[in-house]
């Protein structure tokens, strides 16, 4: 029932640095999937998340679906809203934006999958969702109507990631956001890491290796890659 989380657990408890890649199912073209798929099996990626702020396709399943036929990793859905739900995942990322104050992703979303959930066997993983600036406006700040915290202001962000921890999420997700000029500060990911107890995911502004090292170095539990991937498919190979 928790296997996906156990997974996660274990790997931080031995050290071992987890990579997802994210995909957004608007940019994926069925036909050349298979393609996309062979890619990411070719690479260290340990998870697929699937989703995005807005989602228009309501293909989700079939795309997972066919990831399934020849991708064993664990698919774990990254939804903005409760619409981005599909049983075919293997799992879903439970977000609440604490870095935000809009009842309505702190809440509202959460209340209204549940219906949704329960028709389901995902593996419910509960995460705390932070929002860092970034250098322009990302769309989960133009779709959440909320404000990104400060870049700056490591012991805020801190403490937000506590206060995540202590509200009994089992994940905390440091959010540059999609396409993000400027990553999470290595500063910000090594200060978070040694303030909270659960894994920390980081994502938003990844696009060379040398950013996934340094914020595995930092102190990222799971590193997420989305952008660099989709706009070239062979970033692993380069």
């Amino acid at each position: 029932m928790h296997k996906i989380y156990q997974e996660i657990l274990a790997a931080k408890e031995n050290s071992q640095k987890l990579l997802a890649i994210l995909l957004d199912p608007d940019d994926i073209k069925l036909e050349i999937l298979d393609v996309l798929i062979s890619k990411i099996n070719q690479s260290p990626a340990t998870h697929i998340f699937v989703g995005g702020s807005i989602v228009e396709t309501n293909k989700i399943g079939e795309i997972i679906q066919k990831i399934k036929q020849n991708c064993s990793l664990p698919i774990l859905l990254f939804p903005g809203n409760p619409s981005q739900i599909s049983k075919d995942a293997d799992g879903i990322l439970f977000l609440n934006l604490i870095s935000g104050r809009n009842p309505e992703y702190l809440i509202e979303h959460q209340v209204n999958a549940v219906p949704i959930i329960e028709k389901t066997i995902l593996e419910v993983i509960s995460t705390g969702y932070i929002l860092v600036e970034n250098g322009k406006q990302s769309a989960v700040e133009r779709v959440s109507q909320t404000k990104p915290l400060d870049r700056n202001d490591i012991e805020y962000v801190c403490q937000t990631a506590k206060a995540g921890e202590y509200m009994g999420n089992k994940l905390i997700y440091l959010e540059a956001g999609s396409g993000a000029e400027k990553p999470i500060p290595l500063e910000m990911i090594k200060s978070v890491s040694n303030k909270i107890n659960i894994p920390l995911i980081v994502g938003g502004g990844i696009r060379t290796k040398t950013r996934i090292e340094n914020a595995f170095k930092a102190g990222a539990d799971l590193v997420v890659i989305g952008t660099a991937f989709e706009n070239n498919p062979n970033f692993f190979e380069e």
